[in-house]
């Protein structure tokens, strides 16, 4: 009985483990077919991808092909019209000859003030000072705070006897901060404890200058102007357009640089660069109480890798750098009475610091220079040499 008993049991453990296996193949095999028919939606969906993708590239292509065509139909409209004018301005230039034009005054000023601009250029400069002192050496750094931006400038009145401090932030503002003496700037964490002036129009680059209670700034409309605003009242002096045409950046290193003002033992300078002497800087004498161009130099010194520049007894002194900035140097000198030249001027160093001068402010009564480190206030100490002393 008991055999009989355990036979029946073996065939009906047997019985249902069959029917798992087949409700697990059955399971399986309704996976794989939900897979299949996943794998088919993703094909399909690949090729209508790749066929769209197909069709947008050869819109693509179709329109790149007819903007080439548009672009050489612009070309021969304007080489046609090139040949219209020159076959124009040919005319006119005939007819004036037949009927000479009424003269033109303020074509006539404009061009007499070139030539008067351009005929300075030949002159003879004649000192007013008997400075006759060159730079040797940087004999100290001082680093005095880090205040705003990366570029901007920070001076003092370089005529007058004031203690004042005039800080610019950025190559591009209206607001000029005034602390009353060195301490306060250098001690204020902010601000707050600096006057501000507004002035009434905003200015560009670096390149201003205060100097005997005026503040001489960049402004740009349609052309560069340089406004003479007197600090006592709040009020514009004067502003001129200086007879400079064509204007590029004068440092290669600072972009944002079209003039800079600077002051030595002589007076006011403008430093500049123009299309016409592209590859070097320009040299300018300035009358601070008429703004007027007193003489021009072009010099020899290259705006290539120059970030700066300043003068000292009439001589300019052209700061150099890399585009990974690295230690500056003066590396080109131009006297304009002649007698020193970049060859027998010693290379200067400046010591290393953080990253590229955005402006660099000789100031004659003290010998120092007032340096804008990307944002940090620095003072250069210069140690001077006699001219003679360099022969």
């Amino acid at each position: 009985m008991a055999g009989i008993v355990a036979c029946i049991l073996l065939v009906f453990v047997t019985v249902i483990t069959a029917q798992q296996q087949a409700v697990f193949l059955e399971y399986i095999q309704g996976r794989m077919g939900v897979l299949e028919e996943r794998l088919s939606q993703w094909h399909d969906q690949s090729s209508r991808y790749s066929g769209e993708l197909r069709d947008f590239k050869n819109q693509v292509l179709k329109m790149l092909e007819n903007i080439e065509k548009e672009r050489e139909s612009l070309r021969n409209e304007m080489e046609n019209t090139n040949v219209r004018v020159d076959r124009l301005e040919r005319e006119v230039d005939y007819i004036e000859t037949q009927n000479p034009a009424p003269p033109c005054v303020e074509i006539d000023e404009k061009l007499t003030e070139l030539h008067d601009a351009k005929k300075k250029k030949k002159e003879k400069y004649e000192k007013i000072t008997d400075c006759s002192d060159t730079i040797s050496q940087v004999t100290a750094m001082k680093i005095l705070k880090r205040f705003g931006s990366s570029a901007g400038l920070w001076t003092k009145d370089l005529a007058g006897n004031s203690d004042r401090i005039y800080v610019f932030d950025g190559a591009g503002n209206d607001t000029v901060y005034v602390y009353p003496r060195m301490k306060e700037f250098t001690l204020s964490s902010s601000t707050r404890k600096a006057a501000k002036i507004k002035l009434p129009f905003p200015w560009i680059g670096t390149g201003h200058i205060v100097y005997d209670g005026n503040l001489y700034y960049i402004r740009q409309d349609n052309e560069f102007q340089v406004i003479k605003f007197n600090l006592a009242n709040k009020t514009i002096i004067d502003s001129a357009v200086l007879p400079i045409e064509q204007q590029v950046p004068v440092y290669g290193l600072s972009k944002f640089n079209y003039i800079d003002i600077v002051a030595d033992e002589e007076g006011l300078w403008v430093i500049y660069a123009t299309k016409e002497n592209e590859k070097n800087i320009c040299l300018a004498k300035l009358d601070p109480s008429s703004l007027s161009i007193e003489q021009m130099w072009d010099t020899p010194c290259p705006i290539e890798n120059a970030e700066s520049a300043f003068v000292v007894c009439g001589s300019l002194y052209v700061v150099y750098n890399t585009k990974l900035p690295s230690r500056s140097r003066i590396q080109c000198v131009f006297d304009v009475s002649g007698t020193i030249s970049s060859e027998n001027v010693p290379i200067v160093y400046f010591p290393k610091r953080y990253g590229s001068h955005s402006s660099m402010k000789y100031n004659p009564k003290e010998k120092q220079i007032y340096a804008w480190d990307d944002g940090y206030q620095m003072l250069y100490k210069l140690n001077m040499k006699h001219r003679d002393e360099l022969y």
